[in-house]
């Protein structure tokens, strides 16, 4: 990785649809060059993928909170079964394992509250294991850059 590299990543990043040609003019390398590294740079999980970022108000997701999550850790397994049963649930749009008084924090989508409300009440609340679920409700974003990396 040098600064070449670095520099690659940052265009995309910001850019993801630039062609090679349109990329190795802004880095001023040859396209063949150009593309040498970004295949490198693929082939070593620099770059993990290109995706469209898309405006979940814009689609009718009008409701989002993180949702913090205690599990009964006396349950067999229970790491692996939440885990499990979580990444079937479209609303969860990010998951982790977390420090503090919960063990997981979750990022969740709705369309409104009664979809939000019936997927904690119907569904995350009876996923085996699930101990205590506390809520906090975003009601304005302020700042959305969560996939960027400062580079």
């Amino acid at each position: 990785m040098d600064s070449i590299d670095l520099k690659i990543l940052r265009k995309l990043q910001a850019n993801g649809r630039l062609t090679n040609q349109e990329l190795a003019d802004q880095i001023a390398l040859s396209p063949s060059a150009c593309l040498r590294r970004v295949k490198a740079l693929e082939k070593e999980r620099y770059i993990n993928g290109y995706h469209a970022l898309l405006n979940a108000s814009r689609l009718g997701y009008k409701v989002e909170a993180f949702v913090q999550v205690n599990l009964d850790e006396t349950q067999k397994n229970w790491h692996e079964n939440f885990m499990s049963a979580i990444d079937n649930y479209d609303e969860i749009a990010n998951a982790y394992i977390v420090t503090g008084k919960a063990n997981y924090l979750l990022h969740i989508r709705a369309l409104d509250f009664e979809h939000f409300s019936e997927f904690i009440i119907h569904t995350l609340h009876k996923v085996i294991g699930v101990r205590d679920i506390q809520t906090s409700m975003v009601m304005q974003g302020l700042k959305s850059n969560g996939r960027f990396i400062p580079l």
